[in-house]
């Protein structure tokens, strides 16, 4: 049978696309000025200091790193965004992770920006640097780690060095990547000291760059503790290190000639194992990107068409749906993007007419609400998609699940548990790009970040949250009303309305998306156009790790 073509039926005059476009540029610019500012770093003054070392800045170093024409995808950019202000920030968690191509092979590079408080590590740079090792773990994505840290931000140790997401898991995660034949480079390239020393001499290659220093305890502390005086070149320097310890593989005299070793090193290691998942010739889709603007409202009031959406992200716009007339309040089907074959789950934001199930009446269903049939179709076609090894995306726009007693009697419950078993238990990769709101459980049955995406994306019109910002201020500034009445005050309507704007701002300042970014609940916020770029880059990736287990989904609803 001949693939089907989605076709598009959009007006680039009307009043809503030019609306909708106008909102999601003025927010793009936002974030763009707000990107820029953080790859600043520490600033001017941080940089110039950093220059003045005859050290490259940690942005400089990946530059330099990556193949030429190639670009840097880089993750976690928001991490600790408007967090630490009271020690001054943290621009991205001092520290730059994401995907690159060195020697036309995809790396994670792992890179501490000293011009942030000397590299050191606060509570979500650790986090951030274990996040990093975990996508390449699940994707099996070799590792580069770009050393210059002055170690943990001592006022904050407690946040920082004992949980399972801290400091020591970064080493911990080196052995087990070692042990599973993940390839680990690491160029100390600045300092590197107590506990963070252990990172470099747990890896593969270890480079040494003259002028660093690499020692568990500085020659500070060497003296107060054992009163030996020392200097930090003998204690652990790059030529101790080389001559004398045998600690480092190769010393090198500056940045660009380490970097230069490091391609040189990349250059010699073995093939990676080839991809089990299906990859064609790439073709691009048969409409243009930057319509997805108009097209998308993230007016809750407003409906759009999600296979709109879908024509403009996968290859010649040819979308094989699956079971198109039922469960309609999310679509199902097959696709490819950039080549690989790809199952997509998306909710549909138009209201659906359909007839209620068990009757021959009519109804309506809401768009981005999941019904029952909806949960029921999903579930299966993500079954169908492990079956046959078959790369999950889910692209997010959903309220939650339907509720009132036709929805229970119907047995909603059952059937998004269902769903839910699913994508928990999901075995291919999956990744999820949320669009608009990402609500309650509907957030878990999409693919939220606890079911193990392998990327999760969003868009700058983004909303993550247990519920909408209205209905929960609505329910707070209900309850807290209450506890008022029962203390014998009222409020006047004005009151009433300043409590419910002032509870709304609050909620809706944690649904943006940045918040989440910031505490790395989100790995990049991405241009929507950008959309069908971002999912083939985070393909690449998971395509690296051939292993995928054998799948189970234990007890399921029926």
């Amino acid at each position: 049978m001949p693939a089907s073509t989605l076709n598009s039926a959009v007006n680039r005059k009307s009043p809503d696309f030019e609306k909708n476009t106008r909102r999601i540029i003025d927010l793009l610019t936002q974030i763009k000025n707000e990107e820029q500012k953080i790859r600043e770093g520490g600033g001017a003054k941080a940089i110039e200091s950093q220059h003045k070392k005859g050290r490259l800045t940690a942005r400089e170093r990946i530059e330099t790193l990556i193949d030429p024409g190639s670009s840097f995808f880089e993750l976690g950019l928001y991490a600790a965004f408007e967090m630490y202000e009271e020690w001054g920030g943290a621009p991205s968690a001092g520290t730059v992770t994401g995907l690159a191509t060195v020697c036309g092979r995809t790396f994670m590079v792992i890179a501490n920006d000293a011009t942030v408080k000397a590299g050191a590590f606060f509570p979500m740079t650790a986090k951030k640097v274990i996040r990093a090792q975990n996508v390449a773990i699940e994707n099996r994505v070799p590792v580069i780690y770009l050393v210059d840290s002055a170690g943990i931000f001592l006022p904050l140790q407690e946040d920082v060095f004992p949980d399972t997401d801290d400091f020591g898991r970064v080493f911990r995660n080196n052995a087990v990547m070692s042990a599973m034949g993940i390839p680990q480079l690491t160029a100390v390239m600045g300092m590197c000291v107590a506990g963070g020393a252990y990172l470099p001499v747990m890896t593969d290659h270890v480079l040494m760059t003259e002028g660093s220093g690499l020692f568990l305890a500085g020659p500070a502390l060497v003296q107060a503790a054992i009163g030996q005086k020392t200097s930090a070149e003998d204690l652990g320097g790059a030529k101790m290190h080389a001559q004398i310890s045998g600690t480092v593989d190769f010393r090198e005299p500056d940045d660009d000639a380490c970097l230069k070793r490091i391609r040189a090193l990349v250059d010699k290691m073995g093939n990676a194992p080839a991809p089990i998942f299906s990859k064609t010739a790439s073709r691009d889709p048969l409409f243009p990107a930057d319509e997805i603007y108009g097209i998308f409202s993230s007016d809750p009031a407003k409906q759009y068409d999600m296979r709109e959406i879908i024509a403009r992200i996968v290859d010649a716009s040819e979308f094989e749906e699956y079971r198109a007339e039922y469960g309609e309040t999310v679509l199902c089907g097959y696709a490819r993007i950039g080549a690989w074959a790809v199952g997509i789950v998306a909710n549909q934001k138009k209201h659906v007419q359909t007839q209620a199930r068990g009757s021959d009446q009519k109804r309506v269903e809401f768009g981005g609400v999941i019904y029952t049939e909806a949960a029921e179709k999903s579930a299966r076609f993500i079954l169908d998609c492990n079956q046959n090894k078959i790369p999950l995306i889910f692209l997010h726009d959903v309220n939650g699940f339907m509720v009132g007693k036709d929805a229970e009697w119907s047995g909603i419950i059952r059937a998004g548990a269902k769903m839910v078993n699913a994508v928990s238990n999901s075995v291919v990769p999956k990744i999820s790009v949320i669009c608009g709101g990402s609500f309650g459980a509907g957030h878990y049955a999409m693919c939220g970040k606890a079911y193990d995406p392998r990327f999760v994306f969003a868009w700058p019109t983004a909303r993550y949250a247990v519920m909408s910002g209205d209905s929960a201020a609505g329910t707070l500034v209900e309850i807290k009303l209450k506890q008022l009445e029962r203390s014998g005050k009222q409020l006047s309507d004005e009151e009433r309305k300043e409590l419910f704007e002032s509870t709304k701002g609050t909620y809706d300042e944690q649904t943006d998306p940045r918040y989440g970014a910031a505490r790395l609940w989100i790995d990049k916020i991405i241009d929507p156009v950008e959309t069908r770029d971002a999912i083939v880059q985070a393909l690449e990736a998971a395509a690296l790790n051939p292993d995928v287990p054998e799948f189970k989904v234990g007890v399921l609803q029926t």
